[in-house]
């Protein structure tokens, strides 16, 4: 059978950074993988996304607990400003939002590594809460639309910043076809796709301008944060106005 000394073996094994590396590359895009199973696991859970948010004797269903709403926002259930950004009204809807999470998050995660990935994706959904509860402080509202609407925002200044068109692309008609139906289509929250835009245009600027040093990945998650943070001030206020 043959035997070898663990030094053998050690001195055989890549170093540490090396594994790491291979690790990455082999999970791929970790992130937005795990961020379209917690959206699809939330679906599930919720009922496929029944449109009731309301049962019998008036008390919430899962799906009304998790979901976006003004008043139960200012009553101190803070948590919706998250949570609604993973819950769906529909197959059609998750499905739409689940293809657009996975080729732009693809891209972007590729891009800006994990952890500013995942931050510009929390920044978006939370700016697209502020806007909705601004916009219909009182109407149920969820979806991942507000954060997706952010990754199409951040990949146009992406693709800007390196010399590519965003209409030649594909980026620049895709979000002006969305922007459009966003206004003409009843029932889909403007406040909620135009929020999640403004911050992924905002952290796209700033996160593309800068090369992947240590610093610049900093800055832009502490820039993400402030961002979520203020938005969540401001759906708060927005709530209770």
């Amino acid at each position: 059978m043959g035997a070898q000394c663990w030094e053998c073996i050690r001195a055989a094994r890549p170093p540490a950074g090396e594994r790491l590396r291979r690790w990455n590359a082999a999970a791929g895009p970790l992130v937005t993988k795990v961020l379209i199973v917690l959206n699809v696991a939330v679906f599930v859970l919720t009922g496929a996304g029944r449109s009731q948010v309301l049962v019998r004797g008036g008390t919430y269903t899962l799906l009304g607990r998790l979901s976006l709403y003004g008043p139960a926002v200012a009553n101190g259930e803070w948590y919706r400003v998250v949570t609604g950004g993973f819950v769906h009204y529909g197959l059609l809807h998750i499905t739409f939002n689940m293809l657009l999470l996975y080729q732009f998050g693809r891209l972007l995660e590729n891009e800006l590594g994990r952890a500013r990935f995942l931050a510009l994706y929390l920044a978006a959904l939370i700016a697209g809460s502020f806007g909705a509860l601004v916009v219909t402080p009182n109407a149920f509202t969820g979806g991942a639309s507000g954060a997706v609407f952010g990754l199409l925002g951040a990949t146009a200044v992406a693709f800007r910043r390196r010399g590519v068109s965003v209409w030649q692309s594909g980026v620049g008609a895709l979000i002006a076809v969305n922007l459009l139906l966003t206004f003409v289509v009843p029932g889909i929250s403007i406040g909620g796709h135009v929020g999640g835009l403004a911050a992924g245009l905002l952290l796209g600027a700033a996160m593309f301008r800068q090369t992947s040093s240590r610093r610049a990945v900093a800055e832009g998650i502490a820039l993400a944060t402030a961002i979520a943070f203020a938005s969540l001030l401001g759906a708060i206020a927005a709530a209770g106005a």
